[in-house]
């Protein structure tokens, strides 16, 4: 059963979308979504990540507010520099930032933390998954910068998805 249905919720919410998408259950919109519900989630298994398996669910607790402080912080600084008249105070630069985070899904979920935290943005990740090059806003210490992904990201993903 589970290599016909290797995602029975997507399946499921397609067969679902279609016939409400197209205000029908007649025989041939059933036909249809159900092909649809069986077939599509069996293309697209092999980009499915591997299955999350969560180790500590109260650091996902503790990853969370430590999001929410720095998403607000970075939200302030944003907003004062673009407010502040004249250059900015530190340039826009690249920081590579190496990593011990291998798991695809603490992957995943570090690039939405970067991408949702005003002023910095994912770049590139190497084919390796050893560096992460982020683009920052305004770069006074890129050390200062690759030492915050690390301790306030990187270490409890790695908690959370690795250890």
């Amino acid at each position: 059963m589970k290599k016909l249905l290797p995602a029975p919720l997507v399946s499921l919410g397609l067969f679902l979308i279609w016939l409400m998408l197209n205000h029908s259950v007649s025989v041939g919109h059933l036909l249809l979504a159900s092909l649809l519900a069986l077939a599509l989630p069996l293309m697209f298994a092999s980009l499915r990540p591997q299955k999350v398996r969560v180790r500590r669910p109260l650091t996902i607790l503790r990853l969370c507010f430590i999001v929410m402080v720095d998403t607000t912080e970075s939200n302030i600084a944003v907003l004062r520099a673009l407010l502040r008249p004249g250059p900015p105070q530190h340039p826009a630069d690249f920081v590579i930032i190496p990593l011990q985070l291998r798991d695809p899904n603490a992957l995943a979920v570090l690039a939405m933390i970067v991408c949702i935290t005003p002023g910095t943005s994912w770049a590139e990740l190497s084919l390796d998954r050893s560096l992460l090059m982020l683009h920052v806003l305004e770069v006074a210490d890129a050390q200062a910068i690759v030492h915050h992904v690390k301790t306030r990201y990187e270490q409890p993903l790695m908690e959370i998805f690795e250890s």
